[in-house]
């Protein structure tokens, strides 16, 4: 992470200089008639952007005494100018002073710059607004919809998805992260792992991955000579992928401020390791069975796990007596999966799986990705290939120990998908269409079970009423190599 030194960007000094698609879009957003007359009323230029092509407004409801009520607002609304004298039958025009566009940016009431923030969907155009004035910042600090996530790619440059144009976090640059978690990023070191939150600065440090508390700490790798190799006796432990160099960290989740639990692996298989912010070391239970963990995810203040068999697993937490510090102490089963395991079909096809762990209206989903690959026939020599993807969503039923299919999302809901981060999230708010998920291509390192066809990849979109896939941006895309398979999701507080 470096820093960039660049001029200082001044916030527009005028009403007028609000860049015009941003008025606009603002504009689109307001649903009532009153909200929208007011916009128009600024200057000119806001004028201008309310004259563009736009959805209808509410209607307004109009009372025989001449007050009038811009839905959905309770308030009476008085048309600037006349008064409507129904009982007499006629109009008179009332002579007022005439009103200016309101002196300052400050000079915007609050309750209509609130209304406005609260309809931007993205970190940038929150960012932007909140930059104006303290007026405007003041109104980016109430309660607000979440905003949408951002596409983080390792060389640094991100996008603020529904936008196409890179956006860059000012004085900062990003690029050369590990892996992703909420509102972090983590960035590796010989002594550690560092975390930064690039929307507040804020950092967390870690242990480095050479720095372990085994428990048992006499805890030793058991080896079985077969000839002249040697076999994990009698499985793969932590003891036996620590020494590796393609070790790595998989999936890091911060559950607390005194709560961090990674799954730490070489690409087929991993181990979960935990410890808190800070620490000098991770504790890890040495002798456990290393598992192909798909994902793993916090929920309703417990940590739960799910590998390729679809077990749902609870990782219970105690704590170090002597350190103080979290440790495992005991992973059980609370839901038998039913999975299914890649199989070649006669149209030379095979299903490839990826397992995602997300809570969504309180309730915890796995999601379940069908990779459909193309396999080559009989005796010919050559690649499995990547094709279409399916997805089916199960609900977790911890009453009867199951996972009961769902068959939507619900309409106002939407999922991001990824390797390193995965969230649910409401778009009600911004107008946007849900049942949708959002995914990348962003397969596990050192972990190659098919190819692509393509040479570039981007993130696409599945609609769980049609069962369609779409690609949602094509102007956005990067070329596929192993210096790019960490592309996340990178979601800002709310």
């Amino acid at each position: 992470m470096e820093a960039e030194k660049k001029p200082h960007s001044q916030p527009p000094t005028s009403w007028s200089a609000l860049p015009l698609d941003l008025a606009s879009m603002v504009l689109r957003l307001l649903p009532a008639y009153s909200d929208r007359a007011r916009f128009a009323a600024v200057c000119p230029q806001w004028r201008a952007a309310a004259r563009q092509l736009q959805p209808p407004t509410l209607p307004l409801l109009v009372l025989p005494d001449g007050t009038f009520y811009s839905l959905p607002h309770d308030e009476p609304f008085p048309f600037p100018g006349c008064v409507e004298l129904a009982l007499e039958g006629k109009m008179t025009v009332e002579k007022k002073p005439h009103s200016g566009p309101p002196p300052s940016w400050s000079a915007l009431p609050l309750d209509l710059a609130i209304l406005v923030v609260r309809l931007l969907p993205t970190y940038a155009d929150r960012a932007r607004f909140a930059a104006v004035c303290p007026q405007w910042r003041a109104a980016t600090r109430q309660i607000l919809p979440t905003p949408l996530p951002l596409l983080a790619l390792p060389d640094g440059t991100f996008y603020n998805i529904p936008y196409t144009k890179p956006f860059r976090f000012r004085g900062c640059g990003f690029a050369g992260y590990q892996s992703a978690c909420g509102n972090w990023l983590v960035f590796p070191r010989d002594d550690g792992c560092f975390l930064v939150d690039p929307f507040t600065r804020a950092t967390v440090t870690l242990p480095a991955l050479s720095c372990v508390r085994l428990r048992p700490p006499n805890a030793v790798a058991k080896w079985l000579n077969i000839g002249r190799a040697k076999i994990a006796d009698p499985y793969t432990t932590w003891m036996h992928i620590r020494g590796s160099k393609k070790l790595h960290i998989s999936k890091l989740i911060l559950c607390s401020p005194n709560l961090v639990a990674a799954l730490v692996g070489i690409g087929y298989t991993s181990q979960i390791l935990m410890c808190q912010p800070g620490a000098s070391a991770w504790s890890v239970r040495a002798y456990d069975r290393c598992k192909g963990f798909e994902d793993m995810v916090f929920y309703q203040g417990k940590l739960y796990a799910i590998a390729k068999d679809e077990n749902l697993l609870v990782v219970n937490i105690s704590e170090d007596h002597s350190t103080s510090d979290p440790q495992v102490s005991k992973i059980g089963r609370v839901i038998k999966g039913d999975p299914w395991y890649p199989a070649v079909f006669e149209d030379n096809t095979m299903p490839r799986k990826k397992l995602y762990l997300v809570e969504s209206c309180g309730a915890l989903l796995m999601v379940r990705r069908a990779i459909w690959c193309r396999v080559p026939e009989p005796g010919v020599k050559g690649k499995v290939v990547a094709r279409q993807s399916v997805f089916e969503v199960f609900e977790a039923d911890f009453e009867h120990s199951r996972w009961v299919k769902a068959s939507t999302l619900g309409d106002d809901q939407v999922l991001y998908l990824g390797r390193r981060c995965s969230r649910a999230m409401s778009v009600a708010a911004y107008g946007f269409s849900g049942d949708l998920i959002f995914f990348l291509d962003d397969d596990e390192q050192n972990r190659v079970e098919y190819h692509y066809k393509d040479e570039n990849t981007s993130f696409s979109v599945y609609d769980m009423r049609s069962g369609t896939v779409r690609t949602a941006c094509p102007t956005i895309s990067w070329k596929r190599c192993n210096e790019m398979l960490l592309a996340a999701w990178l979601f800002p507080q709310d």
